[in-house]
């Protein structure tokens, strides 16, 4: 998953766990008559480029005469790291002529061009104008991956490209079956961000328990401080913290039953009580004032200026908002508080997943080349200069050797250990895209943050969205 304006080893415990994956995502609403006008569209355009030979240092055969073309989400990662492998490809295929362009309107600048069936060879499908991926999927407008993942890795010839990546990042991009669609470039890990200096001036360590988040909310309050803000105008944004609590309280078996669109998933107890609990927030006026009018970057803002103490995110609010944050941060991530001794699940419970969606158009014509792309990137050396460049993990298990790592990162790096096995994944923000972002999000959470609908009123909401989603032949449907 991809941020709004953007999203070593982990151990063998959570490799099972991460394999029900899921980004960053933060992503997007897209309208059915561009999907439908996708699925659709037979104006094939030119033929795709003739293949090249194979051989050890080409080993998806890619034409190195052939044009490519690369479209690249400009949002919180910016687009630097994407030049830097792409000037690795020129090098490699001297002959090719290479064309990259950004943009933070991804459906807006491609709709055209799925329409008339020239689409580019790679995308970065991410950002608030993001592509819905079930629907891109369920309409064949994707080309499987899996030649990639079983080439040669850019770096040893005797490693497939597969087992370079993190545990997760391959099943993420399966929707229905074997074949990988989608590409996760970025490692994300979601949750409850905060700055250890500001907290530290209150004299308060990171809330374990609702009791205590609520506590430390008080105290900020008489200091004049908020507890929370949140991207108001994105509330798809509270997810991000909201359901690695709801699976902390209530099991795993709870974000299953609600990505599986199962009839009363949204009333289970655990998810009441949440959603009480962040009400909770707003009717004691913990939340920073006007937060329902502010975009991300404006939240992130306020937070960084010490107006708030916690915002829900994912790590790419880093270099999100690195001009903005002060050297003395700290800035750090923290899984969600739970509600007390009865959760079903323990205190460092949190979602981690990949992020940043790469794909590879069924109708481009250079294929290969965006394939090989993704092969360069997904090198040792390309990883390290992301991570360095954005201050983020990549799909790439590995590749931090040698860099000094930024607050953010380390303690992306010490909630995972602190996880262990318990890491979730839900899977609503990329198989049902419209619904999380709009319904879930914007007419349901939304509003009950903003005191418009209670935690009961906001739950009936969101079931009949859900069960209507669940009814809508036209839309395809994903099970864990």
């Amino acid at each position: 998953m991809g941020s709004t304006s953007t999203h070593g080893n982990n151990g063998v415990g959570r490799r099972d766990l991460i394999k029900r994956s899921a980004a960053l995502g933060l992503v997007t609403v897209p309208t059915m008559s561009f999907l439908s006008a996708c699925a659709s569209s037979d104006s094939g355009g030119d033929s795709k480029v003739e293949k090249g030979k194979k051989s050890a240092k080409n080993p998806l055969g890619v034409n190195g005469s052939a044009p490519l073309e690369v479209v690249i989400f400009d949002g919180g990662f910016g687009e630097k790291y994407a030049k830097d492998a792409e000037a690795v490809y020129k090098t490699d295929y001297p002959k090719a002529e290479l064309k990259h362009s950004a943009t933070q309107k991804i459906q807006s600048v491609l709709q055209p061009r799925f329409n008339g069936g020239t689409p580019p060879d790679l995308i970065d499908n991410a950002g608030a104008e993001q592509m819905d991926m079930g629907v891109l999927v369920g309409k064949n407008q994707l080309t499987d991956l899996t030649p990639l993942l079983d080439a040669a890795s850019y770096d040893d010839p005797n490693k497939k490209v597969r087992d370079t990546l993190r545990p997760g990042i391959v099943e993420m991009g399966q929707f229905d079956g074997e074949k990988v669609w989608i590409l996760y470039y970025a490692y994300t890990v979601y949750g409850v961000w905060y700055s250890r200096t500001n907290l530290e001036k209150l004299d308060a360590e990171y809330p374990k328990t609702w009791d205590e988040m609520l506590a430390v909310c008080a105290k900020a309050k008489k200091k004049g401080i908020a507890g929370w803000t949140y991207a108001g105008k994105h509330p798809y944004y509270l997810p991000f913290s909201l359901s690695a609590m709801i699976g902390k309280v209530g099991g795993r078996e709870v974000l299953d039953a609600i990505d599986n669109l199962e009839p009363g998933a949204w009333k289970h107890p655990a998810v009441k009580a949440c959603f009480e609990a962040y009400y909770e927030l707003y009717k004691k006026g913990y939340i920073l004032k006007g937060t329902p009018g502010l975009d991300h970057i404006q939240s992130q803002t306020a937070w960084t200026e010490g107006k708030a103490l916690f915002i829900p995110n994912g790590s790419w609010v880093e270099n999100e908002s690195a001009q903005t944050t002060p050297k003395d941060f700290k800035m750090a991530v923290s899984a969600p508080s739970g509600l007390d001794d009865s959760d079903k699940m323990p205190f460092g419970t949190i979602w981690a997943s990949g992020g940043e969606p790469f794909i590879v158009p069924a109708k481009a014509k250079n294929p290969d080349g965006g394939m090989e792309q993704l092969r360069i990137m997904l090198s040792e050396g390309q990883s390290k200069n992301f991570t360095k460049l954005v201050k983020s993990l990549t799909a790439y298990n590995g590749g931090t050797d040698g860099i000094t790592l930024t607050p953010g990162l380390q303690s992306c790096e010490a909630a995972l250990e602190l996880a262990d096995d318990n890491v979730v994944n839900p899977r609503m923000q990329d198989w049902y895209v419209q619904l999380q972002k709009e319904k879930i999000g914007v007419a349901g959470l939304g509003e009950m943050m903003a005191g418009r609908l209670t935690p009961t009123e906001c739950i009936t909401k969101i079931q009949k969205y859900a069960d209507e989603t669940a009814k809508d032949d036209s839309i395809k449907h994903y099970k864990h």
